[in-house]
């Protein structure tokens, strides 16, 4: 990564993303948060982090807020509730990765959700039948990116906790592994992917390895 080089972070207002932002600043990174609304930004700016406004929905928004600087790596913890009836789980995201190939990105980190994709069986069907919408467009997300010609690493969390971390998450890329992991966790594992070439074009679950919801014998991923 060159010193004149950013990461841009979508999601950076509050939860996974909030957590990764304060992770890339204490790596001494230089960060370009995409913010909706100016609800956060005096926080983000008071970290010393680059604010630019824009929905990722809006393809316009998204190529007009990564000019500029060049980048070194696109982060989307972009998802939740529907806008206007629009989920930003997929669209949101092909947007950021479309922005990310014109804009000559490097790499391209997508937070997504253990229940998409092949770890569709490692949820109980009790939460597969609420979470079904949403993890059908994650695992839109998921190939779109994996065919875009970008480099990119997949986090899927297991369910989430607002705690201080605890430096047990984990990765692995057995797709049958569930649980509970904090959110300040999956970003220090997400910061740790940045520089990692094993993480490179790799699907990986992040949970605790003291919250497992199955004591299931499986690898854990190294990232050195």
């Amino acid at each position: 990564m060159t010193d004149s080089s950013y990461i841009f972070l979508a999601g950076a207002s509050r939860g996974v993303g909030r957590e990764i932002a304060k992770c890339l600043v204490q790596q001494g990174l230089q960060v370009k948060a995409l913010l909706r609304t100016a609800a956060a930004q005096a926080e983000l700016e008071a970290m010393g982090i680059s604010v630019v406004f824009g929905d990722a929905l809006n393809v316009e928004d998204v190529e007009r807020a990564m000019l500029g600087d060049s980048i070194s790596t696109v982060i989307s913890t972009i998802g939740g509730l529907p806008k206007d009836g629009v989920r930003a789980d997929y669209l949101g995201n092909k947007n950021l990765i479309d922005g990310a190939v014109q804009a000559g990105a490097q790499k391209f980190i997508l937070v997504s959700s253990i229940g998409s994709g092949n770890s569709v069986a490692a949820i109980p069907p009790q939460a597969l039948a609420t979470l079904k919408d949403v993890l059908v467009e994650k695992e839109q997300a998921e190939n779109y990116l994996a065919a875009s010609g970008l480099t990119y690493t997949v986090i899927r969390p297991g369910g989430l906790k607002s705690e201080p971390a605890t430096g047990n998450g984990l990765l692995t890329a057995d797709p049958r592994i569930a649980g509970t992991i904090h959110r300040a966790d999956v970003a220090q594992l997400i910061c740790r992917c940045l520089n990692s070439e094993k993480a490179n074009n790799q699907i990986l679950s992040a949970v605790d390895r003291e919250m497992l919801y199955t004591p299931t014998q499986f690898e854990e991923f190294s990232l050195n």
